[in-house]
């Protein structure tokens, strides 16, 4: 722990903290948002950089993940150099404490550790201010994604 913050923002580098990600998401999108579980997990999971926070107990406070290489072109439109930031959740006790940034920070971090230049992501568009303190630029289209409004954007590295 640094600082006064009450968690850990770490990459997920063993099962229990994959594990850990995944409860984080179902809790967030399938059971506060109803996202279909179906839905929510991918053949990306199994590739991604997952980064997890932790409080201090042990328990676990937000998810998110990196895809890169194909993964994340067939998301930025090909562009090799770009990565796709996602599934991010914040538990609801969690929210308001500075998790969110410091995944999305960690996801950063790891794409910068992979060369990437910038990081793109599918917002919910209630999320957009969020992601725009954090240095991220809206473009294209609103679209729906499990029933839910959303936005590109990009942040340069």
């Amino acid at each position: 722990m640094s600082g006064t913050r009450a968690y850990e923002v770490r990459v997920a580098e063993d099962l229990a903290d994959r594990e850990a990600c995944f409860a984080v998401r179902k809790e967030v999108f399938v059971g506060e948002q109803g996202v279909p579980e179906e839905l929510e997990y991918d053949e990306h999971d199994a590739d991604a950089v997952h980064v997890l926070a932790v409080g201090e107990d042990g328990r676990p406070l937000g998810a998110g993940r990196l895809l890169y290489g194909e993964a994340a072109a067939a998301r930025t439109g090909g562009d090799l150099s770009v990565g796709s930031l996602g599934r991010l959740a914040v538990t609801r006790e969690a929210r308001g404490l500075g998790v969110g940034a410091a995944l999305v920070r960690a996801v950063e971090d790891a794409a910068r550790a992979r060369g990437l230049r910038a990081v793109d992501l599918h917002a919910q568009t209630q999320a957009l201010r969020f992601y725009e303190r954090l240095g991220y630029t809206a473009y294209g289209p609103e679209d729906l994604e499990a029933g839910i409004p959303h936005r590109s954007m990009r942040r340069s590295l």
